[in-house]
């Protein structure tokens, strides 16, 4: 396995374009066989939520994400590899985050980027609130076991 390449790592409020961002890896990188893009949005919950708010320890969660994404790259000698995380007040249909990862070859794109989403929806250093279509608050999103337990089935 390859040493992996650098991750391009970004936590920002503000919105991403998918494509501009896929563009931005392969772009003049002819060894890239294989994309594998995921992009996490908001839902309504059913037209009860009104907004997800996600907050984070500037510094300190992009540090983290570098470190799994370091891995990762590592881990199955990808080419290329971007995660964006938003944060702020999200509104349902927006996206929260994408996670964007390139290699020669299909297999390495594909389980690398579940590994990511697994850490990201489990281990991220962020903190979600709700709020309610109602006008109430929904309070803070506790973790969830089925996606600690997704993220158990790649320890090594």
């Amino acid at each position: 396995m390859t040493a992996g390449c650098e991750p391009f790592v970004r936590v920002q409020a503000g919105d991403f374009q998918i494509a501009d961002e896929i563009d931005r890896l392969v772009s003049g990188r002819p060894e890239i066989g294989a994309v594998v893009s995921f992009s996490g949005r908001c839902r309504d919950e059913g037209g009860r939520l009104a907004a997800l708010e996600l907050e984070h320890y500037p510094g300190m969660a992009e540090a983290e994400i570098g470190r799994i994404a370091r891995e990762a790259a590592s881990r199955w000698g990808l080419s290329g590899l971007t995660i964006i995380h938003r944060f702020g007040r999200i509104m349902p249909g927006e996206n929260i985050v994408l996670v964007v990862t390139a290699s020669p070859h299909r297999r390495a794109a594909l389980e690398a980027a579940d590994f990511l989403m697994d850490y990201l929806k489990s281990r991220a250093p962020f903190w979600k609130k709700e709020h309610l279509a109602d006008g109430e608050s929904g309070g803070w999103v506790a973790a969830k076991a089925e996606d600690e337990n997704a993220l158990e089935r790649w320890r090594e």
